[in-house]
């Protein structure tokens, strides 16, 4: 496969000036920029840019694939929506890292895997836009994608026997609710990072329903009625000065610290309980995928038997009527014909054997071996047919 590297970043809640567009520019003579985004491709060389860089100063989400598997996609948030403290426990070395830079805390997640090389085929500039919503679930309060990044981290440490024993008595991070109903763009981050499914599955067990938590739309317009009259204009001025989609993630989240019920807290679970509980579902799942496609194959067979028994009785009937039309097959000599007739005769040896009567079959199909002996293509037919 030819070497591919895509790039790919987006200016979400405040797009860059003519200044910030040339110091970018400059990085890049061939790549797409624009106010809110930076699109490039190589299939030889390398990006002279530091994609960590670009995020501190300029870039609120980057993408990045290649052909030889890697993957990672950056968030930046505002660091008053998302508390680094809590980033912190689902953190999981350079897998799902996070660093603070001035007033915002940017989220760092990878994926690297040698046999999962990137399609050329495949749209690379539809995966940014397929995942990029978790960035305002993360900014309102919704920790269900980093709980998803840190899974990735560990369903590729499941296949690193070293980092397996270093790690495997380390508890999991909190378990945010709704874990078993992600979102659409959760479930895309999931299969960005290469989330095993089992893994998924086990983790999310202990996760509560998400509709305990849900938002109240009556509820929600009634607490922002009772905010102050200043604190709404407030508001009211950011977003006319272009800061909207930020004064909507603080709005939420803000709403929900003051409405969400307290949860129980579930047992947390190490590293290898998980991990183990995912192999053992995949086993059993394994078990009865076979057992299924065994009662499956069975009923297949049970049917083939008693069409083909149908078929012996019809021919039992009149036996010498279905040699005579082997004979009209095999004298039209076309292959489809020799198949047909190859067919016919397969049932009529079994018709010999259930009927006792082999040797008469015996010597008929002797003497249509010898009538046709210069016809090598129904002799071949024949000798694989076992006739």
């Amino acid at each position: 496969m030819s070497e591919y590297q895509y790039y790919e970043f987006l200016a979400i809640d405040r797009p860059l000036d003519d200044t910030a567009q040339t110091e970018v520019r400059s990085l890049s003579t061939r790549a797409r920029i624009t106010p809110t985004s930076f699109v490039n491709e190589y299939h030889w060389g390398d990006f002279r840019g530091d994609p960590s860089r670009l995020m501190e100063r300029y870039y609120d989400a980057h993408l990045y694939v290649a052909s030889w598997g890697s993957r990672r996609v950056m968030f930046r948030v505002p660091g008053n929506l998302l508390d680094p403290d809590v980033v912190g426990e689902y953190c999981a070395g350079d897998l799902a890292s996070a660093w603070v830079a001035d007033e915002f805390i940017v989220l760092d997640f990878t994926s690297d895997d040698d046999a999962g090389e990137f399609d050329l085929d495949d749209d690379a500039e539809t995966l940014l836009s397929a995942i990029v919503g978790v960035r305002a679930e993360l900014a309102s309060g919704d920790l269900r994608p980093l709980y998803v990044a840190w899974l990735a981290a560990h369903s590729f440490w499941e296949h690193e026997q070293d980092v397996y024993d270093r790690d495997a008595d380390d508890l999991e991070p909190p378990v945010p609710p709704g874990l078993g109903t992600l979102t659409a763009t959760q479930q895309a981050l999931a299969a960005f990072l290469r989330v095993d499914n089992d893994l998924l599955a086990v983790a999310a067990q202990t996760s509560p329903p998400l509709d305990e938590i849900a938002d109240d739309l009556s509820d929600l317009a009634a607490w922002v009625t009772r905010l102050p009259v200043a604190e709404k204009n407030r508001l009211l001025g950011r977003v006319i000065q272009g800061e909207a989609a930020r004064v909507r993630m603080e709005m939420l989240r803000r709403y929900r610290e003051h409405t969400v019920p307290t949860i129980a807290v579930p047992t947390r679970r190490t590293v290898a309980d998980l991990l183990d509980d995912a192999a053992r579902r995949r086993t059993d799942l394994d078990r009865r995928v076979a057992a299924l496609h065994a009662e499956e194959e069975a009923h297949r067979e049970q049917a083939r038997a008693l069409a083909r028994e149908r078929r012996l009785e019809e021919l039992a009937d009149d036996e010498d009527a279905a040699w005579s039309r082997v004979d009209t097959m095999i004298a039209t000599r076309k292959p489809a014909e020799y198949d047909s007739a190859v067919s016919l005769l397969t049932d009529l040896q079994a018709l010999a054997v259930r009927d006792d009567h082999w040797n008469t079959f015996t010597l008929r199909i002797t003497a249509l071996r010898q009538t046709h002996a210069r016809k090598p293509s129904l002799i071949e037919r024949l000798n694989r047919a076992g006739i």
